[in-house]
């Protein structure tokens, strides 16, 4: 299997994937193919937020199929983007693979300060937020599991993982440039 010039950036909730993925976009002259943001919308248009419909789409495996068949059908025609995608990985292959991880303490304070997280995740407390994080990742776990027979936190996956707890977007997007560079070459 060749290498494409794509970055699968898949990880924890809050793990920064967004904000590095926008760095990686400028610095890179990349597209970005979002999962999270279909995801979200669809639920939206449920009228579900983003756990409820978490649940949801549990009972409904073709909603999860569709979403990430979606980034393997554009790796098919596109080259030189980045798949924020917590199964990018495994969607695209041929791909660089980061995984991103994050102590929950941490996600939970940036999900809760988030602006645009407020539309799908609006939380009174920061602890709400917390338990409803844990509740998601236990969810997404159990469903990628059941439906692909695969464990996305299994650090073997990847190519990289980062810690990004105590680092900023730029520190992460530069750590994956210079190893992306490096995996290109081998």
């Amino acid at each position: 299997m060749g290498k494409k010039h794509i970055i699968s950036l898949g990880g924890e909730l809050a793990s920064g994937k967004g904000a590095v993925s926008k760095i990686l976009q400028k610095e890179l002259n990349f597209g970005i193919y979002r999962n999270g943001d279909y995801f979200r919308k669809l639920g939206q248009e449920m009228g579900m937020d983003v756990t409820s419909f978490n649940m949801y789409v549990e009972k409904h495996p073709e909603i999860d199929r569709q979403i990430e068949n979606s980034a393997a059908e554009y790796a098919k025609t596109n080259d030189n983007f980045i798949i924020d995608a917590r199964l990018g990985w495994y969607a695209v292959p041929e791909s660089f693979k980061v995984y991103l991880k994050v102590g929950i303490n941490e996600a939970a304070k940036r999900a809760f300060n988030d602006p645009k997280r407020k539309y799908s995740e609006n939380f009174e407390t920061l602890e709400d937020q917390k338990r409803d994080m844990e509740k998601r990742y236990q969810l997404e776990n159990e469903r990628y599991y059941n439906l692909y027979n695969i464990r996305k936190e299994d650090e073997s996956n990847y190519d990289i993982v980062i810690d990004t707890t105590n680092m900023t977007p730029e520190e992460v997007a530069y750590i994956i440039i210079e190893e992306y560079e490096k995996w290109l070459k081998k």
